[in-house]
């Protein structure tokens, strides 16, 4: 943000109701526990905000899975606009009228959509040009690469630490067979740790 790479604004839903309590929920119709964000001061709100290349991301558990390929394609767009779920969630208008997606960081409950909106945040901001301190950074990384495997064992000086050794090949100077070396662990630690990624690429190259 300070150097002009993204700007990130949070606003206050309050600041778009009209009663004297600045309601911003209220009880669902038909009964149930909890409360729901009201739809007025949403659509005041994103009304507001909304430009022409905007796109309007709504947080909840009933949307697409986070993924890096998603969070590559924010990235290209020019003006998004969060909008955090609270309590029992939003009015059914929202979803259908106002928000263009709904992404869900993950199966499990959280109190509120802040959260996920700042690892969007996150995640869509290192990817714009600029961010990392270092452009190759993200080339590498796990769930960046074609091959869609995890990032392979790291390691620094000093080389031995304690009674554990880097791998010898690490520091062999043989680029060849480093590279070699990375893609196997690669590879490997997928397998490993997380089969389900291999298993999806397989499912789309069958």
């Amino acid at each position: 943000m300070k150097n002009g790479i993204v700007e990130i604004n949070a606003v206050n839903l309050r600041d778009f109701t009209h009663d004297r309590h600045q309601t911003v929920d209220d009880k669902p119709f038909g009964g149930g526990p909890g409360m729901l964000m009201k739809p007025e001061p949403l659509f005041e709100a994103v009304e507001a905000l909304k430009k022409e290349n905007s796109k309007v991301i709504l947080t909840g558990p009933r949307g697409v899975r986070f993924h890096q390929k998603l969070a590559k394609e924010l990235a290209d767009e020019a003006h998004l606009i969060i909008i955090c779920g609270h309590y029992e969630g939003v009015d059914e208008r929202v979803r259908e009228h106002l928000a263009d997606m709904e992404i869900s960081i993950g199966d499990y409950i959280l109190t509120s959509g802040n959260l996920p909106a700042m690892v969007i945040c996150d995640a869509v901001t290192r990817l714009l040009p600029g961010a990392l301190g270092c452009e190759e950074s993200d080339c590498d990384e796990s769930f960046s690469t074609e091959d869609c495997v995890l990032e392979y064992p790291q390691y620094t000086r000093p080389a031995r630490f304690r009674s554990w050794d880097v791998p010898e090949i690490l520091i062999s100077g043989d680029h060849g067979k480093i590279e070699k070396w990375k893609r196997e662990q690669a590879v490997m630690e997928t397998m490993r740790t997380r089969p389900d990624i291999l298993e999806q690429k397989w499912k789309k190259t069958t």
